[in-house]
């Protein structure tokens, strides 16, 4: 990939301002639109007539929509222009998607995570839309000399009842002359005709033709690849290095070490980084860099207890960070330890004290994972191109809007002179929006004062952290004598945060009703993990669910459906997360899809998980057999309540995604630690799914409603894990609590 030019920010809104006849427009978040100052003027072609800050028409017609946010698979350069394209009214094979630069003023947050993307698009995208159709209609109805509703749209095409006709491209130049409309009404479902019905991934042929989309695919002349050799071991610092063999090998221009973050900086909402001093390796080539780290004599010491300051998602607050070099088997004691001590209170309904005590049977079990590493395909690497005066950095990335200050303040630069184009990403997952490595891209492109790419191999990025957190959690419930569920406890902690959602399902269902949590501070890096907390509570809550049916004598579904009857008609407590509704809605489809409970289906070996998280519902059954002594998920029944649904098929892909990377990780993925290094350093003994093991067949359907957009990026993930272990029990005859559970040798 070669970038032949590049605008910077205050030059793109400037050409942006005379392409589109001196008008453009931002979107605000209050759904408000502003024209920007029609002085802002740059000598570039007009052929482009830009509407607003996401639509350029070409005098031909051919309809240029940008999308604001990063691209890791979701398929959102795709969802999110479709819904510019709805409001517009145009025809889909006219349309032509690029990928827009960092821009919050112009694009809005730009931030890929937390099954945002469609969710906090949406509206905005919609009035983007349905503003510039308004102004083509208005230039086409001063231009014929006709009201404006008069004026009909179909497909690009402006049509008056005289016979008059124009494209779209016909009118875009008059169109941005003219005052932008606000208020429009927005379409009514009923109506769509681009949203809700499949398109193909814009992307699609570059992708399997092998098209330069990626992070690793962006060179220019003169670049150097840079690699950093990272402390062996969590808790560890550099103390020196002998860099003399390494600089005689060949293609290799410096060695030094540099600081992350300077003493005393305060850390932004994504800043988690694991290691603050970087030694680094500058050279011509990834190879030639690769060959020459391993000549590094390094001495590392411990790095003690140190403190970080955190401003961004949450108040401002300084934490002390552990020096202990750790190890999983006594990570396990301490949280075993941790767990039988008083914890904190997030929720209590009725008196489950007494209901505990008063109880004919008591069901206790105890569920644990391990740390989990994202292994994203592509591993962490970055562009960047540092000057005095301004900086170019391009790379995969999920959240430019929170790294750019960070930057801004490492590079005392301002915002407007610095760039950030996002390529497509090899995964994401969360991994990618803890902007550590772009950072340290600019450090070292600023000291070398050349253009540099920096790279992480896979066992860099393996075991440098930013994981899914360890968990454990204890779950009870009391039975009376007639073996109605009368009071419900969970205590949850973690290292280090704890997992538990306590205002969500089955709170609000249970009349007597504990939630508590706790946490162990440690200095191995958590981050977002396609929705840690909720992947590990839909494993243990539903697991447990199950036991507490079968102790009850109830069907699986039954057993959800009553506590979802009660949280709807006569609900406990007012913070309660969830809609009973929707969330009855998806299990109700997949009981009914899945045939649970026909005749047919008699034979097989059955689980069931439903959970609801991001704003979404969903639920999966999944088959299992015994093949050569082993279990495999043969067939997986899907059912999800997400409101509208964009792009189906695309959807239909994300969630077969997410339960194929569900089954796999439920199985076998695991980061385990020793004296206080990772003990999984790549895929040779950090295992994932296979192609043979994956389901024969995912079958997904979804809840039609004309509800807004929710979140569809985890909510599909974390049930799967919960639906597993409950078909192991089928399959097996035995219960599961530790994950991985292809290793769990205490299953019961």
């Amino acid at each position: 990939m070669t970038n032949p030019k590049t605008y910077n920010r205050r030059s793109f809104l400037k050409s942006s301002a005379l392409s589109g006849g001196g008008l453009i427009l931002s979107i605000s978040w209050l759904s408000s639109f502003k024209a920007l100052d029609k002085s802002e003027t740059m000598n570039l072609p007009v052929d482009w007539q830009e509407l607003n800050a996401y639509i350029k028409i070409t005098p031909d017609n051919v309809i240029k929509i940008i999308c604001p946010n990063p691209e890791f698979g979701q398929n959102v350069m795709t969802s999110l222009p479709m819904i510019i394209a709805e409001e517009l009214d145009v025809d889909w094979k006219n349309v032509v998607v690029e990928m827009g630069p960092h821009d919050n003023t112009k694009l809005g947050p730009q931030f890929t995570g937390g099954s945002n993307s469609v969710r906090m698009y949406w509206k905005p995208l919609r009035e983007a839309g349905a503003a510039a159709r308004q102004m083509l209609r208005e230039a086409a109805a001063q231009t014929w000399g006709v009201p404006v509703e008069e004026i009909t749209t179909k497909a690009g095409v402006l049509s008056h009842s005289s016979g008059k006709t124009a494209k779209f491209g016909e009118m875009a130049t008059k169109a941005a002359t003219l005052p932008v409309p606000k208020g429009m009404k927005l379409k009514d479902p009923k109506d769509f005709s681009v949203v809700r019905n499949s398109k193909k991934n814009v992307e699609g042929q570059k992708i399997v033709t092998g098209k330069p989309l990626f992070g690793l695919d962006y060179r220019v002349d003169g670049m150097f690849i840079a690699m950093i050799q990272h402390p062996p071991a969590f808790g560890m610092k550099l103390k020196s290095f002998d860099a003399s063999q390494t600089l005689k090998m060949p293609g290799i221009k410096d060695v030094f070490s540099l600081k992350l973050y300077p003493d005393g900086f305060t850390q932004g909402g994504f800043d988690t980084r694991t290691f603050n001093d970087l030694l680094v390796v500058v050279g011509n080539s990834t190879w030639e860099v690769m060959n020459a780290r391993k000549k590094l004599k390094v001495e590392w010491e411990a790095a003690g207890d140190t403190k970080d300051t955190f401003t961004g998602r949450g108040a401002a607050r300084e934490v002390i960070v552990p020096g202990r070099i750790e190890t999983s088997t006594a990570q396990l004691e301490m949280m075993q330890e941790r767990a039988k001590q008083p914890a904190t209170v997030l929720r209590k309904d009725g008196d489950p004290e007494a209901a505990f005590k008063n109880a004919a049977q008591v069901i206790e079990r105890t569920y644990n994972a391990p740390f989990l590493a994202h292994n994203c395909m592509e591993p962490m690497n970055f562009f960047a191109h540092v000057t005095d005066e301004k900086a170019l950095l391009v790379g995969p990335l999920q959240a430019p809007g929170w790294t750019e200050p960070t930057l801004a303040k490492l590079l005392n630069l301002p915002a407007d002179k610095i760039e950030i184009q996002m390529t497509r990403m090899g995964g994401g997952f969360g991994r990618r929006a803890y902007g550590h490595y772009l950072a340290e891209a600019a450090l070292i492109s600023k000291k070398v004062k050349a253009p540099v790419k920096l790279i992480y191999t896979r066992e860099d990025d393996m075991t440098y952290g930013i994981y899914r957190p360890m968990y454990t959690a204890t779950y009870r419930a009391a039975l009376d004598a007639n073996k109605n569920l009368i009071g419900f406890h969970i205590k949850g902690g973690g290292i280090p945060e704890n997992p538990i959602h306590a205002n969500r399902f089955p709170a609000g269902a249970i009349d007597n009703y504990l939630a508590e949590s706790w946490e162990i501070p440690s200095n191995i890096t958590i981050g977002a993990f396609r929705a840690p907390r909720s992947n590990f509570n839909a494993a243990a809550e539903q697991s447990f669910l199950d036991e507490v049916a079968e102790a009850m004598g109830k069907d699986p579904f039954e057993l959800r459906l009553d506590l979802l009857k009660r949280a709807k008609e006569n609900p406990v407590g007012k913070n309660n997360e969830y809609d009973a509704k929707r969330y009855a809605g998806v299990l109700e489809l997949l009981r009914e899809k899945s045939g649970w409970g026909k005749p047919e289906h008699s034979g097989k070996k059955r689980g069931v998980a439903a959970y609801f998280c991001h704003a979404s519902y969903a639920g999966h059954v999944v088959d299992m057999v015994m093949r050569d002594g082993q279990p495999y998920v043969e067939e997986v029944f899907s059912a999800i309540d997400c409101g509208v649904v964009i792009n189906p098929d695309a959807a239909i892909n994300m969630v077969q995604g997410a339960v194929v990377d569900g089954i796999g990780n439920a199985f076998y993925g695991a980061v385990t630690h020793k004296a206080g290094a990772a003990e999984q350093t790549n895929f040779h003994n950090y295992r994932i799914i296979r192609h043979n093991e994956a389901p024969k067949k995912i079958e997904v359907h979804f809840v039609q409603n004309d509800i807004d957009p929710t979140g569809l990026g985890e909510p599909p993930f974390p049930p799967v894990f919960g639906a597993v272990a409950n078909a192991l029990y089928k399959t097996t005859g035995k219960r599961y609590y530790n994950q991985p559970f292809g290793t769990d040798k205490t299953k019961s």
